[in-house]
């Protein structure tokens, strides 16, 4: 097999040819193949296998696909796969997918800051994944299957290794696509949450000189509002639905993204004596009830993102309930139920008014809570992924062709 690297140079002689034709693609989903009797087989010669992947993983652009079916580079993918399979090429279904496999990785690599790009790669790698399953042969994955789906399964090869290959390779390209968002967002979630005045008349915690030095989520010179982070979300959520990227995984982005939103505002409130106060305890729970209704209006209020939040929202009561009788501390402890025994008396033992006493009452009914005796929350924690199994409902020859793959053949079933 030839190295990835060497791909631009294999497929030099027809690449001209390619990018002049690129700008001529045809959008419409409609396209009819060209052979009457075409079952969704393409052929890809082995002096054109470089071409293939350059066009459909290496130097595809996610605009260049604008308005067809989504994730199509892994449904003509997968047509090849069909017949390498279909013909019992063992050496043209390796070299195919060991292809597919090293060129995603080189893309990953060359755009590591690039989130709509890395949201490309894992709809079309988990998309191949959903081709493969079906057409496996393998009985769980069969049972939503058509019969038409059925004729396309594949007959001669256990493709379960393969799985596991382009599976791993989704848990990396899931892993890189959180790591660009959280980088964009972790800038702007000090100000936005806790120093910025959401509420006209109250006034917001202003960053001191110290603490701007002292701040681990930016320059401190930047200042932002909740509308910024809940714009950058609107682009992370249009960018994945676009490309056809599965609601599970959109809905596990936004959980560790919501999750993070919780743990570097908390872990803020925890540490700056400034911002114990009744006044940031209502902007902050406004800022939260927007973020929520941010998450219903996308219908991503399921699956434990709103949790996520929780301890932040009951740090918020926390600082707006009153703190002086042991009714006031029963019902702290009995709203707190998210927070540690550490958490909780930092947030107040600075708040004017609170007294020794009661400080001393609410740590002595904590005592009998058996919990994680911590003070900050892990921001770097991720959340196992899970990326379900989507049967496609497109049989393979309703998939249009508009990729720049005219070197490829149709493929007569009945003729092979």
């Amino acid at each position: 097999l030839k190295a990835t690297e060497d791909l631009h140079e294999e497929a030099a002689p027809a690449l001209a040819q390619s990018e002049r034709k690129r700008h001529e693609f045809n959008r419409q989903v409609t396209v009819q193949w060209k052979e009457k009797d075409f079952q969704g087989m393409l052929e890809c010669h082995k002096e054109g296998e470089a071409l293939l992947i350059l066009n459909l993983v290496t130097d595809l652009k996610p605009h260049m696909l604008l308005d067809t079916v989504p994730c199509l580079p892994a449904y003509i993918l997968y047509m090849c796969i069909w017949l390498a399979d279909h013909t019992n090429d063992d050496l043209k279904l390796h070299s195919l997918m060991t292809s597919t496999t090293n060129g995603t990785k080189k893309v990953l690599k060359k755009h590591s800051d690039d989130f709509e790009m890395t949201s490309f790669l894992l709809s079309n790698t988990c998309h191949l994944l959903h081709c493969l399953k079906p057409y496996s042969g393998d009985e769980g994955f069969m049972t939503q299957n058509t019969a038409k789906h059925n004729e396309h399964c594949l007959k001669n090869f256990d493709l379960t290794e393969y799985c596991q290959v382009l599976s791993d390779l989704s848990i990396a390209i899931y892993q890189q696509l959180f790591k660009i968002a959280e980088g964009v967002l972790q800038l702007m979630i000090v100000s936005a949450m806790l120093e910025n005045e959401s509420i006209q008349g109250l006034s917001g915690v202003k960053p001191t000189g110290s603490q701007k030095h002292s701040s681990s989520m930016g320059d401190g010179d930047n200042s932002y509002h909740l509308e910024a982070i809940i714009r950058q979300m609107n682009a992370f959520h249009t960018v994945m639905c676009d490309q056809g990227l599965d609601p599970e995984i959109i809905l596990q982005v936004f959980k560790q993204l919501f999750y993070m939103i919780n743990a570097v505002t908390l872990n803020n409130l925890l540490l700056r004596k400034d911002a114990r106060s009744w006044s940031t305890g209502m902007q902050l729970r406004y800022n939260i009830s927007q973020l929520e209704e941010w998450l219903w209006g996308r219908n991503l209020h399921q699956s434990g993102v709103v949790q996520t939040m929780e301890p932040l929202i009951q740090a918020a009561q926390l600082l707006q309930l009153k703190k002086k009788t042991q009714e006031d501390a029963e019902a702290i402890c009995s709203l707190c139920t998210s927070l540690s025994t550490q958490q909780i008396p930092p947030l107040n033992e600075f708040e004017e008014k609170v007294t020794v006493a009661f400080i001393q009452t609410i740590q002595a009914q904590l005592q009998e809570q058996n919990d994680p005796q911590q003070l900050l929350l892990d921001v770097k924690h991720m959340f196992p992924v899970l990326f379900p199994f989507y049967p496609s409902s497109l049989t393979m020859e309703s998939i249009p062709a508009c990729l720049n793959l005219e070197f490829l053949n149709e493929v007569d079933a009945c003729l092979v």
